[in-house]
């Protein structure tokens, strides 16, 4: 996968790319069959009959809202589930993500981030787990120079709440966080982190939320601010994300590459310089 010289110029003074039919539509097939194949044995697992159309990549999800219906664990069962379909698994070390990255990243040692691939399940008015505006650094540690590698299931429309990002706010480096749960929704670790002076930040970018279909590609540095849209659909918000990082980077060499709050580590035991009280920033 080569990169046009304006796709990276494009990628440098917005700090994502959207890169239409990347991945083979095979590859997204399998992972959609899995996703049906999951569905239908966690059905069995409660006893639920399985009444559902025969497996079409149009309906893939097709009994999902069902079950959360009657019992939202079993929706928290199948998002566990997801992740371990061979399909995405072969995807999550795509050989295009590593030639992509050492193109944008000219000199990087591209690695993993170790539990940083999945398969998103945005449940529709369900904005608990909802990502706010943030940078992905502080999720993740690892290195502040790192990409997203973002791919939809389903097709993304206006209301199923497309992931909204600020172009250029890459530019800002690594910004200050608070913990914070502005939305009252019970959030924890990452999910509780604020950006400090949120409000003052955003104001200072325009907002774009770029749609996309399955296939498609959007790469997003791990700096540039971005958050999820609101479903406000009926179907839930598939997505798949794999996240890279540059092993040669400064930063993350000097903090020994460690993970963050889902590896167990507080980010502000890490970069305290970086976390402000809530109500100072």
């Amino acid at each position: 996968m080569q990169l046009s010289p304006a796709q990276r110029e494009e990628f440098f003074d917005n700090g994502f790319l959207v890169i239409g039919g990347f991945y083979d539509p095979a590859d997204i097939l399998a992972v959609q069959s899995g996703i049906y194949a999951i569905i239908g044995a966690v059905m069995a697992r409660h006893g639920v009959a399985d009444t559902r159309p025969d497996f079409s990549a149009a309906a893939f999800d097709a009994g999902y809202m069902d079950l959360i219906r009657q019992n939202r664990a079993w929706g928290g069962e199948i998002y566990d589930l997801v992740k371990e379909i061979p399909a995405f698994t072969r995807l999550i070390a795509h050989p295009a993500h590593e030639t992509i990255m050492r193109q944008l990243r000219p000199g990087a040692v591209p690695a993993l981030t170790a539990g940083g691939s999945g398969i998103r399940i945005d449940n529709p008015n369900e904005d608990r787990f909802r990502a706010m505006w943030h940078q992905e650094y502080p999720a993740q540690l690892k290195s502040p120079d790192g990409l997203v590698f973002w791919s939809p299931l389903a097709p993304i429309t206006e209301d199923l709440g497309p992931v909204m990002l600020c172009p250029g706010s890459q530019r800002e480096g690594p910004l200050p966080v608070c913990h914070a749960d502005p939305e009252n929704a019970g959030r924890s670790g990452a999910y509780a982190l604020k950006l400090a002076g949120e409000t003052e930040l955003l104001s200072r970018y325009d907002k774009v939320a770029p749609l996309s279909k399955p296939g498609d590609l959007v790469i997003l540095d791990f700096l540039v601010l971005h958050a999820s849209g609101y479903n406000r659909s009926d179907r839930p918000r598939w997505s798949m994300q794999f996240r890279y990082y540059n092993l040669a980077n400064e930063t993350g060499r000097g903090h020994g590459w460690t993970g963050s709050y889902a590896a167990g580590v507080d980010f502000r035991s890490v970069h305290p310089e970086l976390f402000v009280e809530p109500g100072h920033g």
